[in-house]
Protein backbone atom coordinates (compact mmCIF):
# COMPACT_ATOMS: atom_id res chain seq x y z
CA UNK A 1 0.00 0.00 0.00
CA UNK A 2 1.20 3.66 -0.77
CA UNK A 3 1.67 6.28 2.07
CA UNK A 4 -0.98 8.65 1.19
CA UNK A 5 1.20 11.43 2.31
CA UNK A 6 3.74 10.59 0.10
CA UNK A 7 3.00 12.59 -3.51
CA UNK A 8 7.08 12.48 -5.07
CA UNK A 9 6.02 10.22 -7.55
CA UNK A 10 2.94 12.08 -9.22
CA UNK A 11 5.05 15.44 -8.98
CA UNK A 12 7.83 13.17 -11.11
CA UNK A 13 5.27 11.60 -13.50
CA UNK A 14 3.89 15.40 -14.13
CA UNK A 15 7.07 16.38 -14.98
CA UNK A 16 7.96 13.78 -17.11
CA UNK A 17 7.39 15.73 -19.97
CA UNK A 18 5.41 12.90 -21.76
CA UNK A 19 1.55 13.70 -23.67
CA UNK A 20 -1.55 14.22 -21.29
CA UNK A 21 -2.86 11.06 -21.83
CA UNK A 22 0.90 9.03 -21.18
CA UNK A 23 1.06 10.82 -17.93
CA UNK A 24 -2.61 10.35 -16.98
CA UNK A 25 -2.08 6.21 -17.89
CA UNK A 26 1.02 6.36 -15.91
CA UNK A 27 -1.35 7.99 -12.95
CA UNK A 28 -3.66 5.13 -13.40
CA UNK A 29 -1.38 2.17 -13.31
CA UNK A 30 0.45 3.65 -9.87
CA UNK A 31 -2.62 3.61 -8.13
CA UNK A 32 -4.29 0.64 -9.57
CA UNK A 33 -0.54 -1.27 -8.29
CA UNK A 34 -0.04 0.22 -5.16
CA UNK A 35 -3.32 0.54 -3.61
CA UNK A 36 -4.34 -2.81 -3.02
CA UNK A 37 -8.24 -2.09 -2.81
CA UNK A 38 -7.99 0.03 -6.21
CA UNK A 39 -9.25 -2.44 -8.89
CA UNK A 40 -9.94 -0.51 -12.05
CA UNK A 41 -8.91 3.40 -12.24
CA UNK A 42 -9.57 5.81 -15.41
CA UNK A 43 -10.26 9.35 -16.15
CA UNK A 44 -12.73 10.64 -18.38
CA UNK A 45 -12.50 14.14 -19.95
CA UNK A 46 -15.77 15.86 -19.91
CA UNK A 47 -17.29 17.97 -22.87
CA UNK A 48 -19.46 20.45 -21.12
CA UNK A 49 -21.30 22.06 -24.10
CA UNK A 50 -22.23 17.99 -25.15
CA UNK A 51 -22.92 16.95 -21.11
CA UNK A 52 -20.97 14.31 -21.93
CA UNK A 53 -17.91 12.42 -20.60
CA UNK A 54 -15.28 10.01 -23.25
CA UNK A 55 -13.63 7.55 -21.33
CA UNK A 56 -10.04 8.61 -21.40
CA UNK A 57 -6.29 6.91 -20.22
CA UNK A 58 -7.71 3.69 -18.02
CA UNK A 59 -5.75 0.42 -15.91
CA UNK A 60 -7.79 -2.37 -15.33
CA UNK A 61 -10.52 -4.24 -17.33
CA UNK A 62 -11.87 -3.14 -20.37
CA UNK A 63 -15.27 -1.17 -19.90
CA UNK A 64 -18.43 -0.75 -22.61
CA UNK A 65 -18.84 2.72 -20.91
CA UNK A 66 -17.10 4.83 -23.09
CA UNK A 67 -19.10 7.79 -22.96
CA UNK A 68 -21.53 9.06 -19.89
CA UNK A 69 -23.96 11.47 -20.28
CA UNK A 70 -24.04 13.68 -17.30
CA UNK A 71 -26.44 12.45 -14.80
CA UNK A 72 -26.14 9.03 -15.67
CA UNK A 73 -24.50 6.89 -13.47
CA UNK A 74 -21.95 7.38 -10.37
CA UNK A 75 -19.68 9.59 -13.54
CA UNK A 76 -22.21 11.18 -14.52
CA UNK A 77 -23.80 12.43 -11.22
CA UNK A 78 -20.43 13.45 -10.01
CA UNK A 79 -20.51 15.31 -13.30
CA UNK A 80 -23.91 17.12 -12.95
CA UNK A 81 -23.16 17.53 -9.02
CA UNK A 82 -19.95 18.69 -9.62
CA UNK A 83 -18.64 17.43 -6.07
CA UNK A 84 -16.83 14.69 -5.23
CA UNK A 85 -19.24 11.15 -5.15
CA UNK A 86 -18.47 7.85 -2.56
CA UNK A 87 -20.80 4.95 -3.10
CA UNK A 88 -19.62 2.41 -0.33
CA UNK A 89 -21.98 -0.04 -2.06
CA UNK A 90 -23.01 0.05 -5.60
CA UNK A 91 -26.05 -2.53 -5.18
CA UNK A 92 -28.01 -0.09 -3.43
CA UNK A 93 -27.64 2.75 -6.20
CA UNK A 94 -31.38 2.87 -8.31
CA UNK A 95 -28.67 4.68 -11.40
CA UNK A 96 -25.50 2.61 -11.18
CA UNK A 97 -23.56 1.83 -14.20
CA UNK A 98 -22.65 -1.40 -14.19
CA UNK A 99 -19.07 -2.04 -15.75
CA UNK A 100 -18.58 -5.26 -14.08
CA UNK A 101 -20.34 -7.65 -11.42
CA UNK A 102 -17.11 -7.17 -9.41
CA UNK A 103 -17.42 -4.06 -8.37
CA UNK A 104 -18.72 -3.27 -4.92
CA UNK A 105 -18.13 0.33 -4.47
CA UNK A 106 -16.93 3.68 -6.26
CA UNK A 107 -15.25 6.88 -5.82
CA UNK A 108 -15.34 9.57 -8.33
CA UNK A 109 -13.32 12.81 -8.17
CA UNK A 110 -14.01 15.59 -10.81
CA UNK A 111 -10.86 17.51 -11.99
CA UNK A 112 -11.43 21.25 -12.22
CA UNK A 113 -9.01 24.18 -14.28
CA UNK A 114 -9.13 27.31 -13.83
CA UNK A 115 -12.98 26.89 -12.31
CA UNK A 116 -14.08 24.86 -15.11
CA UNK A 117 -14.58 21.00 -14.76
CA UNK A 118 -12.48 19.14 -17.67
CA UNK A 119 -12.13 15.53 -16.30
CA UNK A 120 -12.68 13.23 -13.58
CA UNK A 121 -10.80 10.41 -11.69
CA UNK A 122 -12.91 7.73 -10.92
CA UNK A 123 -11.79 4.77 -9.14
CA UNK A 124 -13.80 1.13 -8.46
CA UNK A 125 -13.04 -1.44 -5.61
CA UNK A 126 -14.43 -5.11 -5.71
CA UNK A 127 -15.01 -4.99 -2.05
CA UNK A 128 -17.91 -2.71 -0.47
CA UNK A 129 -16.77 0.02 2.01
CA UNK A 130 -13.60 0.46 0.31
CA UNK A 131 -13.09 4.41 0.27
CA UNK A 132 -12.61 6.48 2.92
CA UNK A 133 -11.78 10.07 3.71
CA UNK A 134 -8.19 9.49 3.85
CA UNK A 135 -9.36 8.16 0.16
CA UNK A 136 -11.05 11.56 -0.67
CA UNK A 137 -8.10 13.79 0.69
CA UNK A 138 -5.76 11.71 -1.23
CA UNK A 139 -7.58 11.33 -4.66
CA UNK A 140 -8.77 15.09 -4.52
CA UNK A 141 -5.07 16.29 -4.39
CA UNK A 142 -4.36 13.91 -6.79
CA UNK A 143 -7.40 15.91 -9.08
CA UNK A 144 -5.93 19.49 -8.39
CA UNK A 145 -2.68 18.37 -9.56
CA UNK A 146 -3.67 17.02 -12.81
CA UNK A 147 -5.49 19.86 -13.75
CA UNK A 148 -2.95 21.23 -15.05
CA UNK A 149 -2.68 18.91 -17.99
CA UNK A 150 -6.15 19.85 -19.07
Amino acid sequence: MTNFNDTKWLVKTLRSGKPRDGILLKICQYLKTKIAHYDWVGFYIADPEKQVLTLGPYYGAPTEHVRIPFGQGICGRAAETLETVIVHDVADESNYLACSLDVKSEIVIPVFKDGQFVAELDIDSHQNNSFSNQDRCFLEKIGREVAVLF
